[in-house]
């Protein structure tokens, strides 16, 4: 898919302030890219001593890989893997495939509450967000945001209709407006509105307001499975 503009955005009748989305603009570009490589490595750099505890935890306590690599979709539609530290069973894919209640659960939010195939430790590791630590090597990488929207999955992509073209326009997030509104407890129609809501008024303060947020909503731990 080739990278989306302001252009393709208007086509699809998306409202845009001024006509123009505000990561469009060559001058939030380069604030949003500086400041995701200062957040990123200094976050990578406090977080190395726990990684390597829940990398151990993760290998001590059930079989399989330590990092899980999900398949998303990041700005101007290129696809990459997401890092995470494996919080599911080895062949959690094969029980999905043969229990139809747990894959239509997961086809209608992509997310499964009391999800049978996460581990103990993959359950405190989610509770409390410790999964996603390893993304912050995606947005060294330059393939993610400290703060953005959602991560889609290639196979969610049509469910976002006209929107896929303004929420390609920017790199997924490690946190969002949505992760401090509810997490999952939010609707899939809610998340799409969250995430269209941030790309249209991104600012810095926004960006500053979430990361703040963060925290608190990551320690309530308040729609988190």
């Amino acid at each position: 898919m080739p990278f989306v503009s302001s252009a393709l955005l208007r086509e699809n009748r998306i409202p845009i302030r001024g006509g123009v989305l505000p990561l469009d603009r060559r001058l939030n570009q380069n604030i949003k890219a500086i400041s995701d490589r200062l957040l990123g490595a200094a976050a990578a750099l406090l977080a190395a001593p726990l990684m390597l505890v829940v990398a151990a935890l993760v290998k001590l306590t059930s079989e399989g890989p330590i990092i899980h690599r999900r398949r998303v979709v990041g700005r101007g539609g290129v696809e990459f893997d997401a890092f995470k530290f494996r919080t599911m069973v080895a062949n959690a894919d094969q029980i999905l495939a043969a229990d139809p209640a747990l894959r239509r659960g997961f086809l209608q939010k992509h997310k499964i509450e009391d999800d049978p195939r996460v581990t103990p430790v993959g359950r405190f590791l989610r509770k409390l967000s410790l999964d996603e630590l390893p993304q912050f090597f995606n947005v060294l990488a330059g393939q993610m945001s400290v703060v953005g929207p959602r991560m889609l999955s290639p196979e969610e992509i049509d469910r976002y209709g006209a929107h896929v073209a303004a929420l390609l326009s920017v790199k997924p997030g490690l946190t969002g407006l949505w992760q401090v509104s509810g997490r999952q407890r939010t609707t899939y129609e809610r998340r799409i509105q969250l995430d269209m809501q941030y790309v249209r008024t991104w600012s810095l303060w926004l960006d500053l307001r979430i990361l703040a947020r963060t925290p608190i909503e990551v320690f309530r731990g308040t729609g988190a499975f």
